[in-house]
């Protein structure tokens, strides 16, 4: 099967390109998809080799790629980077099955250019019936497909107002919330960031599970910062970092010497299990003026009700700027409340981070 353009194309709708060797879910994909008036499907593609034929001759006609990783003639690990040589403002969306092959694969895609994951439904009624799915699926399109372009100036010049502390407190602990564009940010943060030793480390990044298993174990691998997924009753220690697992919310319970990590699987908080605020509101009220969090690149407002929780306990917040930002939802909603300290873009956070975490700003 070659790709071939479906006409008449709607340059008013954003323009997708199916990537998948399974003809049920390219339908699957392709029906929910056109039932929605602002997004199309252009052409679908049984494996990565057509998907790059198709680009190459249609490079104008897609937005999109909504690509499947593990494939047969082409994978998508291998397409991605040839899809973004022939087109690189393309926004490529990596879809897969839920092992842990799938897992790793999405993963490392991320860290060649792609923009987000989901999760392929894996039960039949989920197919048939799974609105969840199909809202999730459709903000991520809608969201990349409207992602600005960068500018030096745009990066150099954050518009929202910040706010100021007249006293720097020691900072005793660290948390970081993201989701799209998330696993990128967060590995070249850390990968620039020394490990001082002194702070834990605390993260919440919307993932599902298997996924936050891998990115724990990649964040390990190529950072200073030992990595693992919270667990119930573990004692958070300095110098360590604790990824929130797949499904549970990360909170802490205890004193700011003798940390403890609590998961819970409380009901879903801004759509999302796990998120950001559950464990914010849980680190100020153990760390007060101790916590400084970041907020990441990510879809919607997760965050910003905990930068209020921060800001009352007089902790520190800091936001990623919209410039480097792949979805600026997350960071501009907590950027919004006009609590942050700092809005940076992401080549100045590790940075600024050291400094920080030195006892070098003020």
């Amino acid at each position: 099967m070659n790709a071939s353009l479906t006409p008449p194309l709607d340059k008013s709708k954003i323009s997708v390109l199916l990537v998948d060797d399974s003809a049920v879910v390219r339908s699957f994909y392709k029906r929910i998809i056109n039932e929605t008036p602002d997004i199309t499907v252009v052409a679908t593609a049984g494996n990565g080799q057509e998907g790059v034929d198709f680009l190459k001759k249609n490079s104008t006609a897609v937005d999109v790629v909504l690509m499947d990783v593990d494939m047969p003639v082409m994978d998508g690990l291998t397409a991605l980077p040839k899809l973004l040589a022939l087109k690189p403002s393309v926004s490529i969306i990596i879809s897969s099955g839920l092992s842990e092959r799938s897992a790793e694969l999405s993963i490392r895609t991320l860290a060649l250019g792609a923009k987000d994951f989901i999760p392929k439904p894996q039960a039949k009624n989920e197919l048939l019936s799974g609105q969840d799915f199909k809202d999730a699926l459709l903000s991520r399109i809608r969201a990349l497909a409207g992602k600005k372009s960068i500018t030096a100036q745009s990066a150099r010049s954050p518009s929202l107002l910040t706010r100021t502390q007249s006293q720097h407190a020691p900072i005793n602990a660290l948390a970081i919330g993201s989701s799209t564009g998330g696993p990128q940010a967060l590995l070249q943060i850390l990968k620039d960031t020394p490990n001082l030793k002194n702070v834990p480390l605390f993260i919440t990044q919307h993932m599902p599970p298997m996924f936050t298993t891998i990115l724990a174990r990649q964040i390990s691998e190529t950072t200073s910062w030992p990595c693992v997924e919270g667990k119930t009753g573990e004692v958070a220690r300095p110098g360590h970092a604790y990824l929130a697992p797949g499904d549970y919310h990360l909170t802490l319970k205890g004193t700011a010497a003798a940390p403890v990590i609590e998961l819970n699987q409380n009901p879903p908080e801004n759509f999302c299990r796990p998120a950001v605020d559950p464990m914010v509101r849980s680190l100020a009220a153990v760390y007060g003026r101790g916590l400084l969090l970041l907020i990441l690149t990510g879809m919607g407002t997760d965050g910003a009700k905990g930068v209020k929780a921060v800001a009352a306990a007089g902790g520190t917040v800091w936001a990623q700027d919209e410039a480097t930002s792949v979805v600026w939802g997350m960071p501009g909603a907590a950027a919004a409340t006009g609590l942050c300290n700092q809005i940076l873009p992401l080549p100045l956070i590790a940075s600024t981070l050291s400094r920080h975490l030195q006892g070098g700003v003020r």
